[in-house]
């Protein structure tokens, strides 16, 4: 069997970061060539830096590693690109049309393009959302994946380039700090618990969302890419589910552990994006097709959570 060669754009990001370490578990330290904007030091690996907007350095990477799969994380996400959404729109754009034609032009053998709940609109069934529906994205973010799972689809049609796609729900992890996304008060409440601050919620109390862990996030996004070509039934974008909760239940859940811990909600521009997003996500499609089927419930995510979180405050302080 012919060894992959796998590069991951956006690898400095939330979910590039952990999935480049268990990519390396999986195919080997040498066989992943993880690249972002910025220069990674520290990285243990192959990195290079590279703007995924230049088509040309993009072409070089892939021609000079011999690259089978390319995993294109790199984009800007819903609330930061509320900010500057024409800028959002260019650069999400740009860099899936130069993954897409790079991966035609040099024979890719899989490409892994993430889309997002931001997809959905305030027209859809919000509690258990189908695969199939009508997609009126709120965001720019949105209409970027929501677009890109139709030119995914569109490579797969016209040229056989074989994408996949699973359309993420809020991930939360502890390996990074929030990244500028809407979902992402459920990674910033468990640091301020973990430090003893108060912390001040960006949703309203009642504001469910589907969720997924980090870990199940990375093995769903490998499993996805791993399932034989012919059970791939779905070409735009894979709805799957992890769990879904609002603030104040990922609060209660919180203060089991922390019994005075302090929350406040001051609802933004973030509250109506999240307002025209599902509450709860049906994957069935997912589970028929590649067995998905998720491990981690809100309980499980707290404990995870608060575990390592404690784990890196106290490394921190003794550093100090």
């Amino acid at each position: 069997m012919t060894q992959e060669q796998i590069l991951i754009t956006g690898a400095g990001g939330q979910l590039g970061r952990v999935l480049t370490l268990k990519l390396q578990e999986t195919y080997g330290i040498n066989h992943i060539i993880a690249s972002d904007l910025r220069p990674n030091t520290s990285f243990n690996g192959i990195f290079e830096v590279l703007d995924a907007t230049d088509f040309d350095a993009l072409q070089t990477i892939v021609q000079n590693y011999k690259i089978t799969q390319i995993y294109h994380l790199a984009a800007i996400l819903s609330a930061s690109g509320e900010k500057a959404p024409l800028n959002t729109w260019d650069i999400n754009m740009k860099t899936l049309f130069n993954v897409l034609e790079v991966s035609r032009i040099h024979k890719v053998k899989k490409v892994f393009f993430p889309s997002s709940i931001a997809v959905f609109g305030d027209n859809v069934q919000r509690t258990n959302t189908p695969q199939s529906t009508n997609l009126k994205p709120s965001t720019v973010y949105g209409m970027s994946k929501a677009a890109g799972e139709n030119w995914a689809n569109y490579y797969f049609e016209k040229y056989g380039l074989d994408v996949r796609s699973i359309r993420y729900p809020g991930v939360i992890g502890y390996q990074s700090l929030p990244g500028g996304g809407t979902t992402d008060y459920a990674v910033d409440i468990y640091h301020k618990a973990v430090k003893n601050e108060p912390f001040e919620c960006f949703l309203s109390a009642s504001t469910k969302l589907p969720m997924i862990y980090m870990e199940d996030a990375i093995r769903a996004t490998i499993e996805v890419m791993q399932a034989p070509s012919e059970n791939m039934t779905i070409r735009t974008s894979y709805n799957i589910a992890g769990t879904n909760f609002n603030p104040e239940q990922i609060t209660t859940s919180i203060r089991k552990i922390y019994p005075e811990f302090q929350v406040s909600y001051n609802p933004d521009f973030r509250q109506d994006i999240a307002e025209t997003w599902p509450m709860s996500i049906d994957d069935t499609e997912a589970q028929k097709d590649w067995n998905w089927k998720p491990q981690y419930a809100l309980e499980d995510i707290t404990t995870d959570m608060i575990k390592h979180l404690k784990r890196k405050y106290t490394i921190e302080n003794i550093d100090l």
